[in-house]
């Protein structure tokens, strides 16, 4: 099997696997040290300078929380994914949509990469077509960042104005999905409009390169003050908390979603990276490129189970870097080390 088409099937089959762990019966939480959070984390930050870096956690069942911006807005990239996810779901709670319902895709429905949907179509992309189910698409779009899958399965529910909709139904504010993927990306390249041609990495970033470097820088500062498809750390811990104890979804639907953000692929580095041994991590990740040694935005939420059941969400957000890879990953290890000393 091509390599390519090998990634989606796999994905397509894991995706759906309830992964998640529920806390164990009986753990009490332990208190927040917020004054440990307040002491330490202003070195971290400092480190991720000239680029802006935030962080919030509250702990499950105690109602204790701590941020250190609250009121900041982040750009959510693929975090956007994760309410994406959840409202596609809600649809499926309801009765309009169900997991198995096929949803057909042409080359006009390809976004900007990643997408393993883009590399599994071949080329010359037009005159081809393929069909999956909603609940495949909501796998992809999760567990790997599928852009494409993400688009469509958006769209099926009625565009980036119904998530938002249903994020302020749930009274989650300040959390808001105004675009699909493929205009906030090449928006924050200063491309033209997506063509199906640049379905893949190298296409895109070809096309990428004819737009003049002052153009693009311009661009990704421009992106960075846009309150389009923004989060407050506090919106998305709103979202994480009432995610965990079951007030968004169905029980069916919060244990698909959540075990779909458990064990994926993407940032190893971040949050997971900072917990023991023996933790679960059921998180979103959110990313950029790299363009002109600047990265606009890295991020990552998600749910934390202990080892011992006690479970805590963390959102961590960083805009505006130009630190290595390497250096951006080791802000949300340190972040996720600290909070879990200040669970105790």
């Amino acid at each position: 099997m091509h390599a390519t088409r090998r990634l989606l099937v796999t994905a397509l089959a894991a995706g759906l696997a309830d992964c998640g762990r529920p806390a164990r019966r009986g753990v009490q939480p332990s208190p927040l040290d917020t004054r440990l959070l307040d002491r330490r984390f202003p070195a971290i930050a400092e480190r991720a300078r000239p680029g802006v870096f935030n962080a919030g956690v509250i702990g499950l069942g105690a109602n204790r929380s701590w941020y250190w911006n609250i009121n900041r807005a982040f750009p959510m990239e693929s975090v956007a994914k994760a309410p994406i996810a959840a409202a596609a779901l809600a649809e499926v709670d309801a009765g309009r949509l169900s997991l198995h319902e096929p949803i057909a895709l042409t080359a006009d429905d390809l976004s900007a990469p990643f997408s393993a949907i883009n590399q599994a179509w071949p080329t010359p992309p037009e005159g081809h077509a393929l069909t999956l189910t909603a609940g495949k698409l909501i796998s992809l779009a999760v567990r790997l960042s599928d852009n494409t899958a993400a688009d469509v399965i958006m769209k099926r529910i009625g565009g980036p104005g119904a998530v938002t909709a249903w994020l302020q139904s749930k009274q989650i504010v300040d959390m808001r999905v105004d675009r699909y993927a493929r205009e906030v990306q090449q928006a924050i390249a200063g491309m033209a409009s997506f063509r199906s041609a640049w379905k893949g990495e190298s296409a895109w970033l070809a096309a990428r390169g004819t737009v003049a470097a002052v153009d693009r820088q311009a661009a990704m500062d421009a992106y960075l003050t846009d309150p389009r498809d923004t989060t407050t750390a506090q919106a998305a811990l709103n979202f994480l908390s009432k995610l965990a104890d079951g007030e968004l979804l169905s029980r069916a639907s919060t244990r698909l979603l959540i075990g779909l953000m458990t064990g994926g692929p993407t940032g190893a580095g971040r949050l997971g990276a900072g917990l023991p041994a023996g933790a679960v991590l059921a998180h979103k990740t959110g990313s950029t490129d790299t363009d002109l040694g600047f990265t606009p935005v890295t991020n990552d939420i998600g749910i934390v189970t202990l080892p011992d059941g006690r479970r805590f969400a963390a959102a961590a957000f960083l805009a505006g870097a130009t630190a290595t890879l390497a250096e951006r990953d080791r802000l949300f290890a340190d972040t996720a080390r600290l909070m879990v000393r200040a669970f105790g």
